[in-house]
């Protein structure tokens, strides 16, 4: 009984000092700042692209 309980010990000792969990929480930070850059430049270019064919239109009609 007292050795189940050593391991046991041992190991949440182990999880407390462990850093496995912090690259995937920096990976998904930096994914997440990706994908919010990526919609707001899509997004600018969209608009462009909009203002684009209605002067386009414009001219044509």
């Amino acid at each position: 009984m007292r050795k189940t309980l050593l391991n046991i010990y041992v190991r949440f000792q182990g999880l407390k000092d462990g850093e496995e969990g912090q690259d995937l929480v920096e990976y998904m930070l930096l994914v997440a700042l990706i994908a919010l850059v990526c919609i707001s430049g899509v997004s600018k270019v969209a608009g462009g692209v909009n203002a684009l064919f209605t002067h386009i239109s414009s001219s044509l009609a």
